[in-house]
């Protein structure tokens, strides 16, 4: 079976509801996995925009989110605390940071899970997301995507 990426809120190509973006409460949404591989020893969760116009922005990166983990209930936002580590998102916020693309645009937003080898990245508090991305690549045993649009 393979790794699986899923939300209630999220349908896959669909549309983020405005609560999870920069226009309503700006938290992030509930997210469930299955399918983990056999070596997975720790998850990463990063969230993209491909579509911005300086390049991939980065939402959110999330890491050393334990094995045992099936899912992250929605309520995650910038500054606030988590049972996992965070890194620092393009807006220069550490934690989630909603889509707020500009007015007029329809972006993408892709949720990507990693299934690392590794339990922990060991990456300083002041990591940002590609730092996360960068650290992990070598250790991913699984990957899962989940892609959903939002316009302004």
């Amino acid at each position: 079976m393979p790794l699986l990426l899923t939300s209630p809120v999220l349908p896959p190509g669909g549309m983020i509801a405005k609560e999870y973006t920069c226009d309503g409460s700006d938290i992030s949404p509930p997210l469930a996995w299955s399918g983990a591989p056999p070596k997975t020893a720790s998850f990463v969760l990063v969230v993209e925009d491909p579509d911005a116009p300086g390049g991939t922005f980065h939402h959110w990166a999330a890491y050393d989110i334990p094995a045992t983990a099936t899912s992250l209930a929605a309520g995650y936002r910038a500054g606030a605390p988590a049972p996992f580590a965070l890194a620092r998102n393009d807006f220069g916020k550490i934690g989630y940071s909603g889509p707020c693309p500009p007015p007029g645009s329809r972006h993408r937003y892709v949720f990507t899970l990693l299934a690392l080898s590794r339990p922990n990245l060991a990456l300083p508090p002041s990591a940002d997301a590609q730092a996360v991305i960068g650290a992990a690549l070598p250790y991913v045993v699984g990957r899962a995507t989940l892609t959903a649009s939002y316009q302004r």
